[in-house]
């Protein structure tokens, strides 16, 4: 594929701001620097949300399929909306304007939402279709009584089909990689391949020197979203198992993304400033950088609410130690952030962050259930002298590591490969007739209403 040049055409659902509309951009983008064409269909896309190559024509993006069916209906039924939108785009681009003929793709990347795949393999039979699963849908979905069940059970069975019938699927981490088998038993026969995300470095350009937020401060950093899921609760609890004397120079700040519209995001940061007291640890909130400079020197626990790029990139460059909390987390691209900068990461042993951090050479990965050990690593970070040292030691090997295995480069070579090898299979997964996919989703379509009348009842 280095010397056939391809047409990739791409299909996201919403390209917002995300984890899985960077990749999808970082991708887009990398196959595009060597060389290949790429357009960007997509159902929606808010100029003043998203990032920067989706609107300023470093990529061709198209919004089409938007104009019928909602995001959501009555705050609800997403995953229905969303499969509708999809298939109304699919249909308006290959069907009614001839758009996707006229461009004549050789491949198609679909990502996050399989539901239109065997439609579109049925419209445009030639092209190969590579599907990139960041998660099983069916695990993300929240649990729910009978009627729920009943609602997500076509779902689920359209998700495992739709996603057998792509000619390849890769995952973002061997983590994924491994319940995706379980999730999917129909298709243990499929072997995902593991194409990582990334961050964007530039290796020709030295880490800059950063002046820090508190001169008088070693900083612990704690960054993820205000949701119970993420246990941010873990690393108050093994700040708080310091003593008070390891503690007067130190802060833990704990930033992350917060909506105040957002039931769970209220709720987790309320639970955790109430953890703070109960531990004894005096907390404050800030929301810009000059009310975090202005905090005094006794607040042990700073909370962040949604910061600024520029000021994520400050807290990252001038902390001592990222303290990555999360358990099952599907990759993880925070840890990559950090060491870029040579921050050192300490994280669970388990999932997406074992793939990433290297144990004693990168940082360090612990037992979430054992707090005394992520207490003990955070005392090693604010050690002077020969501590100091070794964190420099490590934010070099961690800096070389991102650089060499999580570059835009890297993951666009990895999707080339797998493109590549993608159309020189012979073979391609069956679709079933077409009149069952109508009925499945007539199918979908009753329940749906059925659960709608429900839901209005009550």
């Amino acid at each position: 594929m280095a010397d056939t040049k391809e047409h990739v055409v791409f299909f996201h659902p919403d390209l917002g701001i995300g984890g899985a509309e960077r990749l999808v951009i970082d991708a887009a983008v990398g196959l595009q620097n060597r060389g290949h064409k790429v357009t960007i269909f997509t159902s929606h896309c808010d100029p003043a949300h998203c990032f920067d190559e989706a609107r300023d024509g470093t990529l061709d993006v198209r919004v089409r399929g938007n104009s019928l069916v909602p995001a959501a209906f009555l705050g609800r039924f997403a995953i229905l909306c969303a499969i509708l939108r999809q298939v109304h785009l699919i249909l308006q681009i290959a069907l009614f304007t001839e758009e996707l003929p006229k461009l004549a793709p050789s491949s198609f990347f679909v990502d996050q939402l399989s539901a239109g795949i065997p439609l579109l393999r049925f419209l445009q039979p030639r092209p190969r279709v590579i599907f990139y699963c960041h998660f099983p849908d069916k695990l993300l979905a929240k649990k729910g009584g009978i009627l729920k069940t009943l609602y997500r059970g076509p779902f689920d069975w359209l998700e495992s089909w739709s996603t057998g019938c792509s000619d390849t699927i890769v995952v973002n981490s061997n983590f994924t990689k491994s319940i995706f088998s379980e999730a999917f038993p129909t298709l243990k026969h499929r072997e995902p391949g593991v194409v990582y995300p990334c961050v964007d470095i530039n290796p020709g350009e030295p880490v800059e020197e950063i002046t820090p937020l508190w001169k008088n401060k070693k900083v612990l950093l704690s960054i993820n979203r205000f949701e119970k899921k993420k246990d941010v609760a873990l690393a108050i609890r093994a700040f708080a198992g310091l003593s008070p004397k390891e503690r007067e120079d130190a802060r833990l700040v704990i930033a992350g993304g917060y909506d105040p519209k957002v039931a769970e995001n209220v709720s987790t940061y309320t639970e955790l400033c109430e953890l703070a007291d109960s531990l004894k640890l005096k907390h404050a909130t800030a929301k810009t950088v000059i009310t975090a400079q202005a905090i005094p020197d006794d607040i042990s626990v700073l909370f962040l609410h949604s910061v600024p790029n520029a000021f994520k990139a400050t807290l990252l460059s001038t902390s001592r130690l990222l303290v990555y909390t999360p358990l099952h987390e599907h990759f993880g691209i925070v840890p990559l952030e950090a060491m870029l900068v040579g921050t050192p990461v300490l994280a669970a042993n388990e999932g997406g962050p074992t793939e990433t951090v290297i144990s004693g050479q990168t940082g360090w990965l612990r037992d979430v259930t054992k707090v005394q050990d992520w207490t003990e690593v955070m005392r090693i970070a604010l050690e002077d002298g020969e501590g100091e040292e070794r964190l420099r030691e490590m934010g070099k090997w961690g800096r070389e590591r991102v650089i060499a295995e999580f570059s835009k480069e890297k993951l666009a070579e990895r999707l080339e490969t797998e493109i590549k090898n993608m159309k020189s299979k012979s073979m391609r997964p069956p679709l079933m007739p077409f009149a069952a996919v109508i009925l499945a989703v007539g199918l979908m379509g009753a329940l749906a209403a059925a659960s709608m009348v429900l839901a209005l009842k009550q």
